[in-house]
């Protein structure tokens, strides 16, 4: 799987420079104290320097590949809560003995796509609010054509409008151990914001936007 993601993100994937989303309202906000732990215990995997915000081009290849991977940690990873897991409320971590919850599945999904060689700067781990206010963590891939949500909870990949989550921090396209503060809350959830049902019906990457 690695051999294969890696060939297609060098040849199909193409990050250029650009803003960090301007018209939302980006504020520096404390990172989850589940990161501030993991990075405490594997620190070079939170290592990196600041560098420019990058936005993938998303072409039919580099949606297959996102695809493919959601769903192989989907499909392998079996959801354990921390207290059952570790005995704690909480502790991110790589769910290397096949077992995690939604941090876990994030960490593994941002892994995978890195050492295939997708840039950094388009994979946020960012926290976001379910039904009743729960906490929730799923991993962003910042596109041409948007911001799309890989989690465990969904084998479909949507833009971030149309999961119904609401959307409180994420990593900083700049550097991953500064987060920045949203406030995003979809207004309109409608079939055809589903990112997959798109692809569906449209099949190319001149719908999706194609490398440049």
């Amino acid at each position: 799987m690695l051999a294969a993601l890696a060939a297609s993100a060098i040849d199909v994937v193409q990050a250029h420079a650009g803003s960090e989303r301007p018209a939302l309202p980006f504020e520096i906000t404390k990172p989850p104290p589940g990161w501030v732990d993991f990075c405490a215990r594997e620190p070079t995997e939170c290592a990196g320097p600041t560098t420019a915000p990058r936005t993938l081009v998303l072409s039919a290849d580099v949606w297959s590949d996102l695809v493919r991977v959601n769903d192989w940690v989907n499909e392998t990873v079996k959801p354990l809560t921390d207290i059952e897991h570790w005995g704690v409320a909480e502790r991110w971590s790589y769910p290397d003995d096949g077992y995690g919850d939604c941090e876990d599945y994030v960490l593994l999904k941002r892994r995978i796509l890195m050492e295939s060689g997708w840039p950094r700067e388009a994979l946020l781990v960012t926290v976001v609010l379910k039904d009743k206010n729960e906490g929730h963590a799923v991993l962003t891939v910042t596109t041409d054509k948007g911001d799309y949500v890989l989690d465990n909870l969904n084998k479909n990949i949507m833009l971030w409008s149309a999961t119904g989550y609401r959307f409180v921090k994420r990593q900083s396209q700049a550097n991953p151990n500064i987060w920045v503060a949203l406030d995003r809350q979809p207004t309109i959830v409608t079939a055809a914001s589903n990112s997959l049902a798109q692809f569906k019906k449209h099949g190319n990457p001149s719908v999706l936007g194609s490398a440049k």
